[in-house]
């Protein structure tokens, strides 16, 4: 079963979600892009039960409706293969925004039943993420090729997303009033425009403070820079696609053929942290993870790696 949904048939189950994201908005601070992510959990559910369904009014939707939409979601999942369907994490997802927003139709009174209360989400595979050694990421910042000036920003960005364990949306957003340069620190604005502090490291700072006093000047002077560090040649900040190509392209000078993103680097950051020795709590504050358990798959990582060692050098291993 395929979705037809008319887009100039009007839906009028859209208008209750759309409220329900701006309560959400409104309470959890919640980003542009879990906001978006949220919308299209819940325009796709709400046009399943328009569409195949004949549902207008949020009292109408029954139990049953809610497993037919799940065994649909399921019938995606299983296509995922030839890459056309759903991720478990993103049904994961959608299960979460689902029972959020009948949650909130009970609260305003809209609805006095809630039919995704016995429903259970999907149990996730759990896949550990890729994670680039020391040595891997020393080849991918040494390939910059520094002939070229605008590489001493590209260095500069790839030394500090590794140093800090920054997402890139944090990253592009940094400005140069979040850098306390003394104190070898930045201040940086996380999901949910919450501040969390965390430790630059010396060589990062270097190669930052060497991009920012010899190229962002000039960079800056060409368009309006708004005060953010990292800009693209038209001297504007630079986009998280940029980012993206940048790390592609050096992976590929460094010969290393993993699948690459920003987000390999703050996995890499804190699976090393933690290999060292730091402190979990410690790993989840730099991160900027509400919850704990966010954090702990890097414990499994490192379980991980102490297995492989154990099998390689252990007599009966």
């Amino acid at each position: 079963m395929k979705l037809q949904t008319n887009p100039d048939k009007l839906n009028p189950l859209h208008q209750f979600a759309k409220e329900f994201l701006l309560h959400l908005q409104f309470e959890r601070r919640l980003s542009n892009n879990t906001v978006q992510a949220y919308w299209n959990d819940l325009r796709r559910y709400t046009d399943f039960l328009n569409d195949e369904c004949k549902i207008e009014d949020p009292k109408n939707i029954m139990l049953s409706h809610v497993r037919k939409y799940v065994k649909w979601l399921n019938q995606i999942q299983v296509q995922n293969t030839e890459n056309t369907g759903l991720k478990s994490s993103s049904i994961n997802r959608t299960f979460s925004s689902i029972r959020g927003f009948h949650d909130y139709l009970i609260q305003q009174n809209i609805s006095t039943k809630d039919p995704t209360n016995i429903l259970e989400p999907p149990k996730l595979e759990k896949k550990l993420p890729i994670v680039l050694s020391v040595e891997e990421i020393d080849r991918i910042i040494k390939s910059v090729d520094l002939e070229k000036k605008i590489s001493l920003r590209d260095r500069a960005l790839l030394s500090l997303l590794y140093a800090s364990g920054l997402r890139v949306t944090e990253l592009v957003k940094l400005k140069l009033t979040n850098i306390l340069q003394e104190e070898q620190l930045i201040r940086v604005i996380g999901k949910g425009d919450k501040e969390r502090i965390v430790p630059i490291g010396g060589r990062a700072l270097k190669h930052l403070s060497e991009y920012v006093e010899a190229v962002r000047p000039v960079l800056a002077r060409k368009g309006n820079s708004r005060g953010y560090i990292f800009l693209n040649q038209r001297g504007t900040p630079l986009t998280r696609m940029t980012v993206w190509n940048i790390i592609k392209e050096n992976t590929i000078k460094a010969g290393i053929k993993k699948k690459i993103s920003p987000h390999t680097f703050r996995h890499s950051f804190a699976t090393h942290l933690l290999e060292g020795g730091a402190d979990l709590r410690a790993v989840q504050e730099m991160l900027g993870h509400v919850d704990i358990s966010t954090t702990q798959i890097y414990t499994h990582l490192d379980k991980h790696t102490l297995k492989e060692i154990h099998q390689e050098c252990h007599p009966r291993g």
